[in-house]
């Protein structure tokens, strides 16, 4: 099996930490992909391109991104964490903001099972299987992905029924079409499907930043030119549009960053 974690609290300490209490719990060691601060919009695509990575397969992704501050404080203690299956990958991740709507977008789920972990850490302890001197510890941490989550995830794949709600996809905000994060060449994948915009080799398209020649695949744009292609990410048939320029950083040359809208 594999782990893979997607989250924001990704400091040598905390990486250190998260890594070994997965890899305690499932004998395996976890990949981490660190995501800027509430980068919601990062999150979400680095979750699809590890699902498409996987294939499917016998593993888990968490994807743990989400503010505190701000309109993180509607929650008792943070965003809950919802699953569901893709395949036969477990897929764990905070429910608010826009963690989950390119999950959304390309129709990986239709509802999300959501935890109350007041409710979940109740129902083991009364079915003997964890302590009660654990609960408060549990409950009331503000590292709730690495006290909760990983122990949970266990309880899941050992068959044990957890108390959950239905939360219907359909409830998770839809994604704008921005850029989703930079690469280390500085290429830009989207959240844009090319049927979004008509996509089509040798178009133009006029766009917040300019004016761009859709090229199928990065070989072709020209050097030094700016150019809209269908990249490697994404999952399945449905791979996302990117803003590139060949031969140098679009980032830098556009001053991109997550979340900045491109129509």
């Amino acid at each position: 099996m594999f782990i893979a974690i997607i989250t924001d609290c990704f400091d040598g300490n905390a990486s250190a930490r998260q890594q070994t209490r997965w890899a305690s719990f499932f004998d395996t060691h976890p990949t981490l992909v660190g995501v800027d601060n509430y980068n919601e919009y990062e999150a979400s695509a680095h979750l699809i391109d590890v699902l498409d990575a996987s294939a499917g397969k016998k593993g888990i992704v968490f994807a743990n991104v989400a503010p505190r501050h701000g309109k993180g404080k509607k929650w008792p203690n943070g965003t809950p964490f919802g699953y569901f299956y893709y395949e036969e990958t477990l897929v764990i991740a905070t429910i608010d903001g826009h963690t989950l709507s390119l999950v959304k977008k390309l129709g990986l789920t239709n509802t999300i099972k959501v935890w109350d972990i007041p409710t979940v850490i109740d129902q083991v302890i009364k079915g003997g299987v964890l302590h009660k001197k654990f609960r408060d510890h549990i409950v009331k941490s503000q590292f709730r992905s690495f006290e909760f989550v990983p122990r949970a995830a266990r309880w899941l794949w050992e068959g044990i029924d957890l108390p959950t709600d239905n939360y219907a996809i359909s409830q998770v905000a839809d994604i704008p079409k921005v850029i989703t994060f930079p690469d280390n060449f500085g290429n830009c994948p989207t959240s844009i499907l090319p049927k979004e915009i008509d996509f089509a080799p040798g178009k133009n398209l006029k766009t917040k930043l300019g004016e761009f020649t859709c090229y199928e695949r990065l070989k072709d744009v020209p050097n030094g030119q700016p150019a809209l292609i269908i990249g490697s990410w994404g999952i399945r048939d449905q791979r996302f549009v990117a803003l590139v320029v060949q031969g140098k950083s679009a980032q830098k040359e556009f001053g991109l960053k997550p979340g900045t809208p491109l129509f």
